[in-house]
């Protein structure tokens, strides 16, 4: 399994934010935006920030990918 960020990335899209706002606003750090950018874990304090900020919950800014999903994700970008 893997962590997405993509619909925290739609989200900051819908509210017409920048990354660099999400980082001041909320208080993260550049490396947790670094992170989440590239699909890694980071803290449950860091999303709970982002959160606040957004006004919004967990399941809105982050999803568990499955390795079947995973697996059709990879070979849809290898095709590209």
């Amino acid at each position: 399994m893997a962590i997405s960020y993509n619909k925290l990335w739609k989200l900051l899209i819908d509210k017409k934010l920048k990354r660099i706002e999400l980082q001041r606003g909320s208080g993260i750090s550049g490396n947790v935006l670094s992170r989440l950018s590239k699909d890694e874990c980071v803290s449950m304090e860091s999303l709970e920030k982002i959160c606040l900020f957004l006004d919004c919950d967990f399941g809105d800014i982050v999803e568990i990918i499955k390795n079947r999903d995973m697996q059709t994700m990879e070979n849809d970008n290898a095709r590209i």
